[in-house]
């Protein structure tokens, strides 16, 4: 594995109590000399980043004199807002933060590609699947929480109409519960593909054109990698918003 130079720092620093760590709990690193990957590494630079950012954010907060990293995060969260009530509905509300920063999370790892001698962890399978089964938990957690275990049981087996056939009544829920589960299982798997796919044939696009042409057309594909790592945050939050409309509907 060609280590980045934090890569590197981070398992000259921690490498030895992260080994141990892992060989506690029965995981064998593919490379033990070096068990902090280049995708860990720049999560936890992005983590560290971000946090920087909110205490920033935080400290600086005024109503009076609002200052422009305020004005950037007030702007994120209301463009969030916005999306997730027209989604979700009224009671969006609860669930903006955790949209938000989810956003963020992705965005800051789909961009820090972009900054030489970094690569985006988003383009690593482990990682968007990491914030797949976040979001895939989340949801379910909150439609659990919302509607209670029975009412949520319902969004399972479909409608139930009194006006139905009996036999429809009851032959229904056996049709439409497995399929429902499939479908659930499978958006784990829709939100890692479409992000790491588009992530990871990005990097592979620029790299290649650097590889053959160091400067003019390859600042072009910088370009789209930018607006690719915009649009792939944009739809994975959107879905996110969809799913969690979903789950937390209730019938009327």
């Amino acid at each position: 594995m060609e280590q980045l130079a934090f890569t590197a720092l981070l398992n000259r620093l921690f490498g030895a109590p992260v080994l141990a760590l892992l060989l506690k709990l029965h995981i064998h690193p593919k490379y033990p000399a070096t068990p902090i990957t280049n995708s860990f590494a720049m999560e936890l630079l992005v983590v560290v980043l971000l946090t920087i950012f909110f205490i920033a954010v935080r400290t600086r907060l005024s109503v009076e004199r609002p200052g422009g990293l305020q004005h950037t995060m007030e702007a994120i969260y209301g463009f969030v807002g916005d999306m997730a009530d027209e989604v979700i509905g009224h009671h969006s509300s609860t669930y903006v933060p955790y949209l938000v920063t989810l956003g963020m999370f992705i965005l800051s790892c789909n961009l820090i590609g972009l900054v030489p001698g970094l690569e985006s962890p988003t383009a690593v399978p482990i990682v968007p699947l990491g914030c797949a089964l976040l979001t895939w938990f989340y949801y379910h957690y909150q439609g659990l929480r919302t509607n209670g275990p029975v009412g949520y049981f319902k969004h399972f087996i479909g409608p139930q109409d009194k006006e139905m056939p009996l036999v429809m009544r009851v032959l229904l829920p056996f049709m439409l519960f497995p399929i429902e589960v499939f479908s659930h299982t499978a958006r784990v798997m829709s939100l890692t593909i479409r992000l790491f796919a588009n992530m990871f044939a990005g990097e592979m696009v620029t790299l290649v054109f650097f590889s053959l042409i160091p400067l003019g057309i390859p600042i072009m594909f910088e370009g789209l990698h930018i607006g690719v790592s915009f649009i792939q945050t944009y739809i994975f939050v959107l879905l996110a918003c969809v799913y969690l409309g979903e789950a937390t509907g209730q019938e009327h």
